[in-house]
């Protein structure tokens, strides 16, 4: 008996860059063209569907379309229409995640529910009637059509689409990126400021529901490319990870289309060249190997950034607590391995720390070592002297001020001292000084 190997075999590299050039069949370069156009698409429009907080809403809708996708091909069937062409079968699932928007609206506006519970009542309830319609479809004593494929809508099946099929995908995608663009700067300020939208005039519900119908349009025009199960990912996966890269609106939107059209792009150019891997599944892992990428390399808010940013601030208020008690011990200011050592203990470091701590200062040439005796530089004594004047400066400001008992004040002055800017220490010696010079 023969067995399919378990790993799949590796594909000529002409035929590799065949398909990432387009130059592969045309049901390939179609494919990947659709899924490309799909992936920009669902990231414009998750960008505002992020912003709104509307995540979980959009998972509810991509659910709620599998019951007008069989109610469709029930109905077309009865009257004698092929129950499985596309516009009538997309029509059915756009009516069906139109209704189950209005549901949660309604029983967020009615009910006291709060809005996780009006998403999962909506989501489950949809999607049951949509696996009872399947079952009910796939009867052949019930519908005279063959209901065959129907379930691929599930999972999705972008190796199966036909040409008009992927343009219908690509024209649906067009139009919801151009209405977009039509209406961001209402779309903008419901996402950030829905009070002052309301209090203006602007009518937030129905924006609201234009940016729902928007998600829906997407929603259908993916769901054989990727089903309406990893749909989602799509529509949030993309701007989450643009918002790792950008704090702008505009950039934001355009970074987000480009990492949507990206994961689609990838994903189906995999797809096409790994035999017996579902197109949808393969999108969304690329897409979520884009989002990994962003998370930890972006330069602001990436992971390695974040990590980098909290080490060197601590690296700094460790040197400065040794520049400071260096400035402490008087003008001679220097240190032994023994003071080092209570510093250390102090503070908790370990002796790595400790070393990287006196590596950084001498690299910032703010210490001298001679022997077992560290000496402050000029520079570095200029340092120490700013850090201990603030430490005296905040320890009297919250004893005079903020009425903090003398014995309870050193750790909160501890904690404020290496982050005083020059404003604040000017305008709290100002203060001080009037005080001081007033007092009798």
């Amino acid at each position: 008996m023969n067995t399919p190997p378990l790993i799949a075999s590796v594909p000529a590299w002409g035929e590799v860059l065949d398909t990432l050039l387009l130059r592969a069949s045309a049901t390939s370069t179609t494919v990947v063209l659709g899924t490309a156009l799909l992936g920009f698409a669902a990231g414009v429009i998750g960008v505002f569907a992020l912003l709104r907080k509307r995540a979980l809403v959009c998972d509810a809708l991509s659910h709620a379309t599998l019951p007008g996708l069989c109610i469709a091909f029930i109905v077309g069937s009865a009257l004698g229409v092929n129950g499985m062409s596309m516009p009538l079968l997309l029509a059915g699932a756009a009516c069906t995640g139109v209704l189950a928007v209005l549901a949660i609206n309604a029983i967020l506006r009615h009910t006291r529910l709060r809005e996780d519970a009006a998403i999962g009542i909506v989501l489950s309830v949809f999607f049951a009637a949509g696996v009872v319609g399947l079952s009910y479809a796939q009867d052949p004593n019930n519908v005279s059509s063959s209901a065959a494929g129907l379930g691929h809508f599930i999972f999705g099946q972008a190796a199966a689409m036909r040409r008009h099929e992927v343009w219908m995908m690509g024209g649906l995608a067009i139009t919801s990126v151009l209405a977009a663009l039509l209406l961001l700067k209402e779309f903008a300020m419901v996402c950030f400021n829905d009070a002052f939208a309301r209090v203006t005039g602007w009518r937030v519900g129905l924006i609201d529901l234009m940016m729902m119908a928007l998600v829906v349009l997407v929603t259908v025009a993916g769901l054989q490319a990727v089903g309406l199960v990893l749909v989602i990912a799509m529509l949030i996966i993309p701007p989450v990870a643009a918002r790792f890269w950008t704090e702008r609106l505009p950039v934001l939107i355009a970074l987000a289309g480009a990492l949507g059209a990206l994961g689609g792009y990838i994903g189906a150019v995999l797809s096409s060249l790994v035999e017996n891997q579902p197109a949808g599944a393969v999108i969304v892992l690329t897409s979520g190997g884009v989002f990994l990428i962003s998370m930890l390399l972006a330069p602001t808010r990436g992971v390695f950034a974040v990590l980098r940013r909290r080490w060197a601030l601590r690296l700094r208020i460790a040197r400065e607590h040794l520049l400071e008690l260096a400035c402490e011990r008087g003008t001679a200011g220097s240190l032994t391995q023994a003071d080092i050592q209570r510093v250390a203990q102090l503070r908790g470091w370990s002796g790595f720390t400790a070393r990287i701590v006196l590596l950084s200062l001498r690299s910032r040439k703010e210490i001298t070592r001679t022997g077992t005796t560290i000496a402050l530089t000029p520079s570095g004594a200029a340092r120490g002297e700013r850090v201990r004047r603030n430490h005296a400066l905040w320890e009297r400001y919250l004893v005079r001020y903020a009425d903090v008992a003398p014995s309870h004040v050193d750790w909160s002055v501890d904690q404020v001292e290496h982050v005083l800017s020059d404003e604040l220490i000017a305008e709290l010696e100002t203060e001080l000084a009037s005080v001081t010079a007033g007092a009798p």
